[in-house]
């Protein structure tokens, strides 16, 4: 076999490169780059604002060095100061000042309001006081760490006698102060509690368009009005079940501080007439203190399920065995109710139980079915993920979120997909009678009708007479007939 071998021995390298670009496109290259840079530093120049403009519009209020500690500027009494960190202006929310002059010494109360990115040992700082006497303060006593985990918002009070700190006082809550004073031996702490005065009102409603705006017009907050609303969730649906004309009425509590508003409820007994029935309920303290609602015969209102498992925008598809499948567009039954909402809608388990079925089932896509005890189970489908930590065998909570709406599986569109079965029979979801959870029992019962007949009492007479306001705090004999102590 022969092999021939031919070599190219004019090879030049103008070979290996195209024709030169003619100078008319260069030039056309040229200016439109030139275009291009003209145009950017025009925008730039537009839209960008000089360092002497942003100088005119920054205002900055000087703050003295550590060692003066004098206040920065004094208006009717409040204290207005603006730090400067790294050249971007820190806003230090107002702290009032009030002195007083007793024997020729100065004390002076000063209030700091907690800002964004505060700490105790700034706050310290802007008021003047040194390091040691933080490290005083906080090490007194196991109690004063709170102050280590201040948020924004939070109050403090200062009481500076002669430059020292004599007094440091901090609402850990509503009607908790801590207190912190300076002894001969340093400082000690105490908890302070102040009572709250107790009021009880009444408010009745009828409902023309909606749950919200009658409870709004009879004086209610939004906070009252969804108290409401998980009261009678069990027996009620909100969404469908409200009619116009329908009425409730209820007596409920405020409390007061310093005859300032503090905290409005609980719901001491309420009534809702809806669909010609009146439902009438009663807030009772269990012996253990945790306090549930009954009806007043003393059925608990709590059911061992909720009556819809999410937030819905409306009912897609109800329970119908002969329904045609908008997919497969054969008659297969629909054994559940579509629930329509958004993507990413959390979905509630229904009652406390454990998840039997986790992961794709067919047209279902994803699916949770969860086992209620021996004889109930409800199934989730058509999931766009699953609750964090979730998986077979799982035990879950009525109310904890298990997952969220999708429409995995056949589905044309976001939809939650609600299945409830007794003892493995579908059953309508929107008509099936719920089970009650725990009623009073018989060895409560008697103390039970005895706190509830004057609330039940007074609720009757709401609309009737004059609107009731009782003082609880003042323990008259006309209010320790009308409200037992245990409200």
């Amino acid at each position: 076999m022969t092999y021939k071998i031919y070599l190219k021995t004019d090879y030049k390298p103008s070979d290996r490169w195209t024709p030169k670009r003619p100078w008319y496109k260069k030039l056309r290259i040229y200016l439109w780059a030139f275009t291009g840079f003209f145009l950017s530093f025009a925008m730039v120049s537009l839209f960008s604002v000089s360092p002497a403009k942003q100088k005119e519009n920054v205002v900055e209020i000087p703050i003295p060095s550590p060692s003066t500690h004098t206040p920065v500027a004094v208006m009717s009494g409040v204290e207005y100061t603006s730090i400067k960190q790294d050249h971007i202006p820190v806003s230090i929310p107002p702290s009032s000042v009030e002195t007083v002059i007793e024997d020729g010494k100065s004390s002076e109360w000063k209030t700091i309001h907690v800002a964004p990115g505060d700490s105790l040992s700034l706050i310290f700082d802007r008021i003047g006081l040194s390091p040691a006497v933080l490290y005083q303060v906080v090490s007194a006593n196991s109690e004063n760490t709170a102050l280590k985990h201040l948020l924004p918002g939070q109050e403090l009070r200062f009481l500076i006698d002669d430059g020292e700190l004599s007094t440091l006082e901090y609402d850990q809550d509503i009607i908790t102060t801590l207190q912190i004073s300076k002894t001969e031996s340093g400082y000690t702490s105490s908890l302070i509690k102040t009572e709250l005065k107790r009021v009880v009102r009444e408010a009745e409603a009828t409902i023309d368009s909606s749950l919200f705006i009658a409870g709004q017009r009879a004086g209610l907050s939004d906070k009252l009005i969804m108290q409401l609303v998980s009261i009678y969730g069990w027996d009620i649906d909100f969404a469908l079940d409200i009619r116009k004309g329908d009425t409730f009425k209820l007596v409920y509590e405020e409390r007061f501080k310093d005859d300032v508003k503090v905290s409005e409820g609980p719901i001491l007994a309420a009534e809702f007439f809806n669909n010609k029935r009146v439902i009438k309920t009663v807030r009772y303290e269990m012996p253990d203190g945790n306090n549930e609602y009954y009806s007043d015969s003393g059925a608990s209102m709590r059911k061992a399920f909720i009556r819809t498992p999410l937030n819905f925008t409306r009912i897609s598809s109800k329970f119908n065995l002969n329904r045609r499948h908008p997919v497969l567009n054969t008659i297969r039954a629909h054994k559940g109710v579509d629930y329509a909402a958004p993507t990413g809608t959390p979905i509630k388990a229904a009652g406390d139980g454990t998840i039997t079925s986790f992961g794709r089932n067919g047209g279902y896509g994803r699916v949770i079915e969860i086992k209620h005890g021996g004889t109930y189970s409800t199934l989730y489908a058509h999931l766009s993920k699953y609750g964090r930590g979730l998986k077979k065998g799982s035990k879950v909570k009525q109310g904890q979120t298990i997952g969220y709406v999708g429409m995995s599986g056949l589905a044309t569109g976001p939809h939650l997909h609600y299945e409830f079965r007794v003892n493995g029979a579908v059953r309508n979801p929107l008509t099936v009678s719920l089970p009650k959870a725990d009623s009073i029992p018989e060895s409560l019962l008697a103390d039970f009708q005895k706190k509830s007949a004057p609330l039940l009492s007074q609720l009757d007479k709401v609309g009737k007479e004059e609107p009731l306001m009782i003082a609880l705090q003042e323990k008259d004999e006309t209010e320790q007939n009308l409200i037992p102590d245990n409200y």
